[in-house]
């Protein structure tokens, strides 16, 4: 399978790097990147082709990947329309909707709105996937080899359904750090120095996931089990309750999704310059 990426930031670096870990050769690789300096450390660093513009050679790929800014997917699709014939798109940027995508594109219908998140960039992240209804299902496998390079994959049958990605996994690591956070100021506040606060609470947030991760058993099974009547992890979750954090983790999660569809809409909109 031969692939191009369409930019080589943070996000294309990690599926590089990801793909060249399961046995996908640099030679099928090509990546589009305007700065030199990135062209360099791309071609130093992973032994790709890379070019300054889309030419013959990039689009002699069987899965183009649109990896990126939301904000500049539009001007970036302009060289590639008209010039694409059977090559399967991938899109990992937040918010753009697949057929303002198609319609940027001349009308090219074989898309995959792919949500990746920041823990990608490890090979330990989530990403949820949408394909168009002309996507075959061999596509869809090539769609979901070259994310599965990074982490857990996920379809979705509704495009809709892209944006609660977006609220849950997309946004979800921010969450994360917030309550590690919290956790650590409240450990300072009790005393201990700030490298006592990270160990103890990123060692407990890590060992917490991978538990959970291990096991069969529901997180809430997993919560009772650690939670004693009359003792100290009742006495915090009484008090969390009280305080509405449940409630407002889900409001915080409306939230994302709701911005995440106001985003698609912005940014699909016609201009009239399409």
């Amino acid at each position: 399978m031969k692939i191009a990426f369409l930019g080589g930031g943070n996000m294309g670096c990690a599926l590089i790097g990801g793909l060249l870990q399961r046995g996908f050769v640099a030679a099928d690789m090509h990546v589009v990147e305007l700065l030199p300096q990135a062209r360099e450390r791309l071609q130093g660093t992973f032994g790709v082709a890379c070019h300054d513009a889309v030419d013959d050679a990039v689009l002699a790929c069987d899965v183009l990947v649109l990896a990126v800014k939301p904000q500049q997917m539009r001007a970036a699709c302009a060289p590639l329309a008209g010039r694409l014939r059977s090559q399967l798109v991938v899109s990992i940027a937040a918010g753009i909707r697949l057929p303002d995508l198609a319609r940027w594109l001349g009308g090219h219908r074989l898309l995959v709105r792919a949500m990746p998140n920041t823990p990608a960039l490890i090979g330990a992240g989530v990403t949820g996937l949408y394909a168009d209804a002309a996507v075959s299902a061999q596509q869809r496998s090539q769609a979901q080899s070259v994310l599965a390079a990074v982490g857990t994959t996920l379809w979705v049958d509704d495009e809709g359904q892209m944006d609660a990605v977006t609220a849950i996994s997309g946004s979800g690591p921010a969450y994360f750090f917030h309550f590690i956070e919290a956790l650590q100021q409240a450990a300072r506040e009790l005393g201990f120095s700030d490298e006592q606060a990270r160990t103890l609470s990123l060692g407990t947030a890590l060992g917490a996931a991978q538990l959970a991760a291990g096991s069969d058993e529901d997180v809430a099974v997993l919560r009772r089990r650690v939670t004693s009547k009359g003792g100290t992890t009742e006495a915090a979750l009484a008090s969390l309750a009280a305080d509405g954090v449940a409630a407002a983790i889900g409001r915080a999660v409306r939230a994302a999704e709701q911005r995440g569809r106001e985003l698609g809409e912005i940014m699909g909109k016609d201009t009239g310059k399409d």
